[in-house]
């Protein structure tokens, strides 16, 4: 729930915090944990009569399978942005891995994207196109664009990205000297 109505300019709080979460993810998850259990199962269950390389290579395929979806899928599950004076920090999954922090001081500008979607950065998760950039994508909706002084950007899916836009370009704007903050 919203302090101010959209458009107006609230007083910007020490630490802004957003997140975003894709709760489909959740399902891949289920998918992954499926194929470990298969993997397990046929470990346990197999009669060892066509001999111990197929089951071998069919126990642990399933059991890597199952733990590189189950896994590559829960570090996306949702994302964490952090603003405070001096830093954005992105975290990732529930062990917050993986990580970018970037000091404003590198940020030359922030915008609203209020359509972003995995289909346009090649999948969810942690991504890189050469011609637009690194994004954190966990789901379809809005964004924060970050330019950054070396003209690189940095894109994160995040709820109310434009309020985290209206903190991060008040805290880009230079100060007068003796004003307090």
């Amino acid at each position: 729930m919203r302090d101010h109505r959209r458009g107006e300019h609230a007083p910007c709080p020490e630490v802004w915090t957003g997140r975003a979460t894709n709760r489909y993810q959740w399902l891949l998850a289920l998918i992954g944990a499926a194929c470990m259990a298969l993997g397990i199962a046929l470990a346990v269950d197999s009669a060892w009569t066509s001999g111990v390389a197929p089951l071998v290579m069919a126990v642990v395929g399933c059991i890597a399978a199952g733990l590189l979806v189950l896994f590559g899928t829960l570090a996306f599950v949702h994302v964490a942005l952090r603003v405070d004076e001096e830093h954005l920090e992105v975290r990732c999954g529930h062990m917050g891995v993986p990580r970018r922090r970037i000091p404003l001081s590198q940020v030359a500008g922030a915008e609203f994207a209020p359509h972003v979607t995995p289909r346009h950065w090649g999948g969810w998760g942690y991504r890189w196109r050469p011609e637009k950039g690194t994004a954190v994508v966990v789901r379809r909706g809005e964004g924060v664009v970050l330019q950054l002084w070396d003209g690189h950007t940095f894109t994160v899916t995040v709820d109310d990205a434009e309020a985290a836009v209206h903190v991060i370009r008040d805290r880009l704007r230079p100060h007068r000297p003796g004003a307090t903050r």
